[in-house]
């Protein structure tokens, strides 16, 4: 028996319809149409599907099996359609994240409560221990976005500059660099440094300052948590540099000092990675756009 969906939207139509003549009207196909294609899925099928002496037309016990696996089977189908049509028109996908910066947590959940307010059905997640693996996850479609603070130029891949922020050192106020202006490398040779637990090459103490310095702090510290960084830096138990839009909330308390990473700062830029085909959809364009503006509202906050 070859079974189509044409079928099932048959049997269903006449049903509701109570006959074939205003079934042909639903199904928007003349009444001869639909007697000769019932007719030739009754000689498939090997039984009658409807009882023809009663009026409205009525199903048979082999017409109600087939009812039910349509009434079971058309509104997936119909969902699928109603889906893909959303894809076609830009009003839902899928936009999973990894991330490569650890403390892009601080602005970036901002960000996705706003965009999911306007974008109700796309399917949005953040994928987990995929930092070091993000890149490549974003070329297998395993993620639709990466956001990086250090673009690595691969086929297909388009990297859209999102904002830049300042690295900053953070200390007690008790603390006795708390007397210095900026802080330069040597400064840390003394200090227990406390970082995210990223690998050194992620982390911009290492990469903008420490590593062509050649200089290692006394011990280096991996806590998860911002909070508990800044709780540790409280009770003088270490020294951090973290990035500006985490520091908004501490700036201004007293148990804390801030400084520039050497006499002028340090600049970097994150960047936000999508696939060429993915970055001009309508709702990965508004979060890019959202990543741009929103980050900078805490940094100046």
């Amino acid at each position: 028996m070859h079974l189509e969906f044409r079928h099932l939207r048959t049997i269903r139509a006449i049903h509701q319809a109570g006959g074939v003549g205003r079934a042909a009207d639903v199904l928007n196909i003349t009444q001869s149409a639909l007697s000769h294609q019932l007719k030739g899925l009754e000689e498939q099928c090997g039984v009658e599907l409807f009882v023809r002496r009663t009026k409205p037309l009525r199903l048979s016990a082999a017409g109600m099996k087939m009812l039910r696996l349509a009434e079971e089977v058309l509104p997936r189908i119909e969902a699928l359609e109603e889906d893909f049509r959303a894809l076609i028109s830009g009003k839902s996908g899928r936009l999973h994240i990894a991330i490569e910066c650890h403390a892009c947590f601080d602005w970036l959940f901002p960000v996705l409560e706003r965009f999911r307010h306007a974008w109700p059905d796309v399917d949005v997640d953040i994928r987990p221990n995929l930092a070091f693996a993000a890149l490549s996850a974003l070329a297998r479609e395993e993620v639709d976005l990466v956001i990086s603070s250090d673009p690595d130029p691969m086929d297909g891949i388009t990297y859209t500059p999102l904002f830049d922020y300042e690295p900053r050192f953070i200390a007690a106020a008790n603390h006795p660099l708390a007397q210095k202006d900026f802080i330069e490398a040597e400064d840390f040779r003394d200090e227990v440094l406390l970082t995210y637990p990223m690998d050194r090459t992620r982390l911009d103490i290492f990469t903008g300052l420490l590593n062509p310095a050649r200089v290692e702090p006394r011990l280096v510290r991996q806590v998860e948590l911002t909070a508990v960084i800044l709780l540790l830096v409280a009770s003088g138990r270490g020294v951090s540099v973290l990035p500006d839009w985490v520091l908004r909330e501490v700036k201004y308390s007293p148990d804390y000092i801030t400084r520039p990473v050497t006499q002028h700062g340090l600049t970097k830029r994150l960047y936000a990675a999508t696939r060429e085909e993915d970055t001009t959809k309508p709702f990965m364009a508004h979060f890019l756009r959202l990543a741009r503006t929103e980050p900078v509202k805490l940094q100046r906050a």
